[in-house]
């Protein structure tokens, strides 16, 4: 009995088909095979791209990604760009581009470095990005909510030229609605060019204050039934618990404006009778400051501007809170801001964004400390190191070390004068041997008030204060460069602000520092060596040497009608 299957006719269609299939697997299998090599040649071409470019290289498609890290960028700017984070950690992210030196890449690597993120690079194949960029599809779409005040070019032209002084502004603030009232406040504090708002809860009222070119203008004090509402509005912008009224906080809200931002810092303290609530409020265009509009003239210019161009050192630029420190040092660091130099700041808080610039913020609670920051900071391989604040041994000693081994440092310190820094960085056990040689040079500063131009007048001056001038003036030096103008008192002139609707009434309009620059010299490095050294001995060796004192650039000022004397004596005047 044969098999069935024995010597059977096969059906030629069967056949056919059986083939057919056949062949189909192995050309898919060839296929695979053939898309595998040119995948795996494709990441060697981006491998070697790297190495050419000194860029890290990661084969992309074999990361796990999470969505918390694929969404610190938008699905749309990651496909334009091809561009995506990988791996997020707090304030360490990882980026993957596939043309890192595409100028839009470039541009949202520093945007994201300008809001404090420490980013790594790497260079990927473009298979690693289409695989990265299906992440997104884990990422639920939520309609994202807006917070804040928007306040826009129509809003603040609604209240321009409405009001001439600060009693029309008080008028006007007591008839605008509850819902209104912060955004009104805080759009005529614009308009006023005030840098805080002061709302303060007090017995019987809410006092609004303005400070305007740092100085405190009572505005308008509302009934006291209103500061509940009042103070809970803006704590719910500014992120804040509204239930919270015995202990301080902290928070912040934006403000986009047409061709500006506007961050407004929030800070809530308990007081007797409610609370004191501070609206900072930071334009982004204060950052962008020349560095020729800061008011240095002559020798003090060209001293600080020759420093700067040094490779290596320490300056220092002194003076209390509010002199004006912080903007000095944004200006330089926009001096010096170029593709070939690598500039990194460390603050408390970041101020302002400044672009093309990495920026990194201090964080003591997490031990993240200046000191810290430093040391870090020295291992990116900085040209330019912008420290915030002196504030202690540790730090101090590492910025000194920073300057002596290549690098410019530039930082403040809390004290009187340029010549008081010496005894400061003495008083924290700094060892004047390496102190000697690492400072360039310490600037003094602090702000005066620009006159109003609109209406700017010659300005009478009493015996006294005449006579306070003179011996000021007197003290300028042949080596100084300036002309000695004390030998002629008739001929001194001086200027003040009637108050106007351009200035509010104020008679003054914007501010202008007043500068003194010490110069390290041979002579000022021998003090300094012998430790025991005096800030009266240090600033009148600085004096024969040709450093001009702040009081003296002041009045140098107001004899040109910029400020006023009174304004110069009020800042500058020590004793």
């Amino acid at each position: 009995m044969t098999s069935p299957t024995t010597n059977q006719p096969v059906d030629p269609a069967k056949q056919h088909q059986t083939l057919s299939v056949s062949s189909s697997d192995v050309q898919g299998a060839y296929d695979a095979k053939m898309l595998e090599i040119r995948l795996a040649e494709n990441e060697k071409v981006a491998e070697t791209k790297a190495q050419t470019l000194g860029l890290s290289y990661i084969e992309l498609a074999k990361m796990p990604i999470l969505p918390e890290a694929i969404s610190l960028l938008d699905e749309a700017t990651a496909t334009t760009q091809r561009l995506v984070c990988f791996i997020r950690n707090q304030n360490e992210v990882k980026l993957a581009a596939q043309d890192p030196t595409d100028p839009a890449v470039k541009q949202t690597v520093q945007q994201l470095a300008d809001q404090g993120y420490n980013i790594e690079l790497y260079l990927v194949s473009a298979h690693g990005i289409d695989q990265a960029l299906q992440f997104y599809r884990s990422i639920p779409k939520v309609r994202k909510l807006k917070l804040g005040v928007s306040i826009s070019d129509t809003d603040l032209a609604e209240f321009k030229g409405q009001f001439s002084s600060f009693a029309d502004l008080a008028k006007r603030i007591r008839t605008v609605s509850l819902t209104k009232l912060v955004t009104f406040v805080i759009a005529s504090a614009l308009e006023g060019r005030a840098s805080d708002i002061h709302i303060e809860a007090e017995e019987t009222g809410v006092k609004i204050r303005f400070r305007i070119d740092g100085i405190l203008h009572d505005i308008v004090e509302l009934p006291i039934a209103i500061w509940e509402k009042l103070a809970s509005r803006i704590k719910l912008l500014a992120n804040l618990k509204m239930n919270v009224k015995s202990k301080p906080q902290d928070g912040g809200f934006s403000i986009e404006r047409e061709h500006d931002k506007v961050d407004v810092r929030v800070s809530a303290i308990p007081t007797n009778f409610g609370e004191s609530i501070v609206l900072r409020l930071l334009m982004s265009s204060s950052a962008a400051i020349n560095f020729d509009d800061l008011g240095l003239r002559g020798k003090a210019y060209s001293d600080l501007e020759r420093e700067l161009r040094k490779p290596n050192g320490m300056i220092i630029t002194t003076g209390p809170t509010g002199s004006g420190k912080t903007t000095t040092l944004y200006a330089a660091l926009n001096r010096l801001n170029d593709e070939e130099t690598k500039i990194i700041t460390l603050e408390d808080p970041i101020e302002y964004k400044l672009s093309g610039i990495n920026q990194s913020q201090v964080h003591t609670d997490e031990g993240y400390t200046f000191a810290k920051g430093l040391r870090s900071i020295l291992r990116q391989d900085p040209d330019v190191i912008m420290v915030g604040e002196i504030r202690d041994l540790d730090t101090a000693e590492t910025a000194i070390n920073a300057a002596l081994t290549g690098h410019l440092v530039i930082s403040t310190l809390h004290t009187n004068s340029a010549a008081a820094a010496i005894p400061r960085f003495l008083s924290m056990n700094v060892k004047p041997f390496l102190l000697a040689p690492a400072l360039n040079a310490v600037m003094g500063q602090r702000l005066v008030r620009r006159i109003c131009p609109a209406c700017k007048t010659e300005a009478e001056i009493d015996n006294q204060t005449m006579s306070e001038v003179i011996a000021v003036l007197s003290k300028l030096t042949p080596e100084s460069g300036e002309r000695n103008r004390a030998q002629d008192p008739a001929a001194l002139k001086f200027y003040k602000g009637k108050g106007c609707v351009e200035c509010h009434g104020i008679g003054y309009q914007g501010r202008i520092g007043i500068y003194e620059i010490m110069a390290m010299t041979p002579e000022i490095e021998k003090l300094i060596l012998a430790g025991q050294v005096s800030e009266f001995q240090i600033q009148e060796l600085a004096i024969t040497k040709g450093m001009v004192t702040m009081m003296q650039d002041g009045l140098l000022k107001a004899l040109e009608g910029i400020t006023t004397v009174e304004d110069v004596f009020r800042v500058a005047k020590l004793s």
